[in-house]
């Protein structure tokens, strides 16, 4: 269910500059939405309603970018 992520970041100067990165990269991969999931538990019917919400909410912006009404 769970899937393994590995995510480096190589730090050079800025410690706080990797940290703004790795943060980044953690929040592109999902990695706290996947645990957040994993330890609440969440009826199927919320997660179908989520799944469609989500859809229509990327349908609107795809509409969006695309000039159409």
């Amino acid at each position: 269910m769970s899937k393994k992520v590995n995510i480096s970041i190589a730090v050079h100067d800025n410690l706080e500059r990797a940290l703004k990165q790795l943060k980044k990269k953690i929040e592109r991969e999902g990695v706290v939405r996947d645990m957040k999931r994993i330890v609440y538990y969440e009826p199927p019917t919320q997660k179908r309603r989520k799944k469609l919400l989500r859809a229509i909410k990327q349908n609107w912006i795809r509409m969006a970018s695309q000039n159409i009404k």
